[in-house]
């Protein structure tokens, strides 16, 4: 079969489902769902009808977010009969996404593993016609005071072809650790790199560094391709459980993406992959563990087992990456849903050392949260699901050309004026069409930080109240409309509709409500109370208005000068553990001497989940946020919030019910 407008090319065993030939075929046909029919994302279209399987119940009872359109079937349920051609509509594919990585390592001593040492080997005659192993290693000892060496595999190779072109070598030995040599190179050489790559659930960064120096020569990212097996962590989870070679199959995908980040960093620089001999990995725990190779379904249930808590080394060619005289080594993870990740960033941040409490806040589907200062340290985990992401969102989209990122919402007349990724024109600007125009883009969605935006500002201008609902008066402004109960408010009409609707609203309350609910639960163990510094880390974090995030109630009230973006701090931390062995030490100290707080199994939870639902917050004051901004008066159906607590907690114990008989049943699934 064909994917069109890839071409790609797929032969599969009839019986597969169109998204199971994707998949083979490295098509990139969306699926958040990992296949259960229940997304709509996979939507695809073929000329002949007789080559796929005829619409069946699944189809036929689909009533997902996305409505599946006319001639469209769903792909991880259309079966495969006979050679077909597959056309993937562009709502379907994984665009290429904008990964925006940057990174400011700041004040870090370089003493990486990875050292050069340049010797001059004595001739076997002069030397009692030793092996040149053990000229090299008496050398080394001599010369560099390294002792007790050993010798990798690659590195006698190398160690053979220098010595037979020159029996009086001069070489360059390439040890890692003070003790292994992992490679030798003829005559004086003085370039080492390393390379750090941070493995996220949606994107993986990579950052060349010159281990010699410190710089970072070459930064590169890309599209986790294992979303195409579920956006979120919990659904590759159940891909493994529900699939006999489903690890396999996410463990291949991610490793295949670290290895062609690996051969684009070195391009941009012009290295030689053999060059490169050292590689730190991080990512959250089931990155982490199907990175590796681990079995991840431990972490899908409490009480969420670690196989592996510790730093694990090795080599980068036992993940399956082509560096070949690369050494490995794995951060450790502090908790089964506070990864690697999470200690690098808590490693470049620095909360341990803080006299002060500091909140670092790494805003995901799942989002890892670390309160402390240099007396005590607490994590968590919050299940904020990918509505920050743009999923579960009727005009969400990934960070890509085209996105809106930026809104602003005229208190008085409620109309928008907004900013895409690609653009630097704001939408109210008379050459905004031009520059769309000519940079072959158009508006197409709202990725994260927009999203954020426009709920904070529909609630400053009050288009919606702090309970999230949307007003009904549609006298104000021809933008709101009805929408069977409920209503929505318009952002754009042509040539795509982007609406926020009531559900739209809900979702981000239940994902921030979730974020906050871990933050609140946090400081209620560590006993804060003052306003503390925030660090929002990621590549979503750091590019969320802080002040905007402060007006949905994401973070503590606190002096906005104390909120910042961190930028990728994973990456940073990755790449200090890259440059300095000192830094490895600390990390792994620092791990265990965190307080793990699992916020599945708390009490106060549900209580606190409630009360974050409301706009900032139902019972906490927000003196800072008030003196920055004018906060809508509450009207007289929003007086009472104690009164509308019982409500709340009704509605979120409900919400919770449908969760768990939701996970109830994919248990049942799995047990059939």
């Amino acid at each position: 079969m064909v994917f069109n407008p890839s071409s790609l090319r797929a032969s599969v065993t009839a019986g597969a489902t169109v998204l199971d030939a994707a998949r083979a075929a490295g098509v990139d046909l969306d699926s958040v769902c990992g296949g259960r029919g229940l997304c709509g994302r996979c939507q695809i279209s073929t000329i002949s009808d007789d080559s796929l399987s005829a619409v069946g119940e699944s189809e036929q009872q689909y009533r997902g977010r996305r409505r599946l359109a006319e001639g469209h079937r769903l792909g991880c349920q259309a079966v495969v009969l006979a050679d077909a051609g597959i056309d993937v509509p562009a709502a379907s594919q994984v665009h290429r996404p904008v990964v925006r990585k940057s990174i400011d390592l700041g004040e870090v001593v370089v003493d990486p593993l990875v050292t050069l040492h340049y010797v001059e080997l004595p001739d076997a005659a002069s030397s009692r016609n030793e092996a040149a192993g053990e000229r090299l290693a008496e050398a080394l000892a001599d010369d560099w005071g390294i002792k007790d060496t050993e010798f990798s595999l690659a590195a006698l190779a190398s160690l053979s072809r220098v010595v037979a072109s020159d029996a009086c070598a001069e070489l360059t030995a390439v040890v890692h650790g003070r003790r292994r040599v992992v490679d030798v190179r003829s005559g004086y050489s003085d370039g080492a790199w390393g390379m750090a790559v941070d493995v996220g659930s949606t994107t993986i960064a990579g950052y060349l560094v010159d281990l010699g120096g410190g710089e970072v020569v070459a930064t590169s990212g890309r599209m986790n391709p294992q979303i195409r097996f579920g956006e979120d962590l919990m659904s590759r989870v159940s891909y493994v459980m529900m699939n006999p070679h489903g690890r396999a199959e996410l463990t291949a995908a991610a490793r295949s993406a670290v290895d062609d980040l690996a051969g684009d960093l070195c391009r941009q620089a012009g290295v030689d992959r053999s060059e490169v001999h050292d590689l730190v990995v991080v990512g959250n725990p089931v990155m982490h563990h199907l990175l590796l190779g681990l079995d991840p379904t431990a972490l899908g249930a409490a009480p969420f087992t670690l196989t592996v808590s510790d730093a694990v080394n090795g080599r980068a060619a036992d993940i399956g990456v082509s560096l070949e005289n690369a050494a490995l080594y794995a951060g450790p993870c502090i908790a089964g849903h506070v990864g690697a990740d999470a200690a690098a960033a808590a490693l470049a941040e620095e909360p341990h050392h803080s006299e002060a409490p500091m909140l670092v806040v790494d805003v995901g589907t799942n989002a890892e949260i670390m309160l402390g200062d240099r007396n005590r340290l607490l994590a968590a985990s919050s299940p904020t699901g990918p509505a920050f992401e743009g999923g579960e969102i009727s005009c969400g989209q990934r960070a890509a050309a085209g996105a809106v990122e930026r809104i602003r919402i005229d208190p008085d007349t409620w109309e928008p004026r907004f900013k895409v990724i690609g653009c630097e024109l704001w939408s109210d600007d008379p050459g905004f069409a031009g520059a769309l125009e000519a940079a072959g883009l158009q508006v197409t969605g709202l990725c994260g930080s927009g999203i954020i935006e426009v709920i904070a500002e529909m609630f400053l201008a009050g288009i919606i109240d702090r309970d999230g609902v949307v007003t009904a008066d549609q006298s104000r402004s021809p933008r709101i409309v009805g929408e069977g109960r409920t209503f929505s408010y318009v952002l754009q009409t042509e040539p795509v509709v982007l609406s926020v609707t009531q559900n739209d609203v809900r979702a981000v309350q239940l994902a921030k409500a979730a974020l906050r609910a871990g933050i609140d639960l946090l400081r209620d163990h560590a006993g804060v109370t003052e306003a503390v510094q925030v660090r929002l880390a990621g590549a979503f974090g750091a590019h969320i208005d802080p002040l905007r995030a402060m007006v949905l109630g994401l973070v503590p009230d606190t002096p906005v000068a104390g909120v910042r973006a961190a930028g990728n701090a994973s990456g940073v931390g990755a790449v200090r553990m890259l440059l300095s062995a000192q830094q490895r030490r600390e990390v792994e100290q620092l791990v265990r001497s965190v307080t793990k707080i699992e916020t599945a199994t708390e009490p106060r939870f549900q209580e606190l989940f409630v009360a974050a639902m409301a706009f900032p917050h139902a019972t906490e004051p927000t003196p800072h946020l008030a003196a920055m901004v004018k906060l809508p008066t509450a009207g007289a159906e929003q007086t009472n919030q104690k009164e509308r607590l019982p409500q709340r907690r009704n509605r979120a114990r409900r919400q919770q019910a449908q969760q768990q008989q939701r996970a109830q049943q994919q248990r049942k699934r799995r047990q059939q």
